[in-house]
């Protein structure tokens, strides 16, 4: 799998767990108690993983290829403006919820609030990503580039959508696991 249909994948995968995080944001508004050790787990996954993993690899891949297109260096630098952006963003989701998991008093609404802008940032930041950057990587890309940049930027191995599954996602495993196995 190349470099760009890895991070494509990470899209995929982000954006079920978007899905996710959007139905126990419904919960929520709908007065219902999610499960917040899965929420918890949902927020620290795509904040940890954005940041550990999929970002510091774009922000490779955008750097490579710098300098040749303006219109597309325009791109990247607001791209790479947003990991920082979405990093301080997951850092302060994941503590609210921690907050509330410890009981602290937080108006619903509010939480609700920041649940919901967070998912529609990432949200936003991946469509863009998918729409604007990517295609026009490829349009200034060859197979050279493709093959130079496997070698500087080997897969990692995904605590949770990989062979081997993290302990700190077992909730999130689990309730990945019910939803394939319950959907038709």
């Amino acid at each position: 799998m190349t470099l760009i249909a890895q991070l494509h994948q990470d899209h995929i995968n982000l954006s079920r767990l978007l899905e996710v995080m959007e139905l126990k944001v419904q919960k929520l508004k709908a007065g219902d108690s999610p499960n917040f050790l899965l929420l918890s787990e949902l927020v620290d996954y795509i904040g940890n993983y954005a940041d550990q993993y999929h970002h510091p690899r774009e922000d490779h891949m955008y750097h490579y290829f710098c300098g040749r297109d303006a219109t597309l260096d325009a791109h990247l630098q607001k791209c790479e403006a947003e990991h920082t952006d979405l990093k301080q963003a997951s850092k302060v989701v994941n503590e609210t919820v921690d907050a509330v998991m410890h009981d602290a008093v937080i108006p619903m609404s509010d939480f609700i609030g920041q649940l919901e802008a967070f998912v529609l940032r990432e949200r936003e930041h991946l469509d863009y990503e998918e729409t604007v950057i990517f295609p026009g990587i490829e349009q200034v890309a060859n197979d050279a580039d493709w093959a130079a940049l496997e070698q500087k930027l080997p897969e990692p191995e995904d605590p949770l959508f990989g062979e081997k599954q993290g302990e700190n996602y077992r909730e999130l495993y689990k309730a990945l696991l019910q939803d394939v196995i319950a959907a038709p």
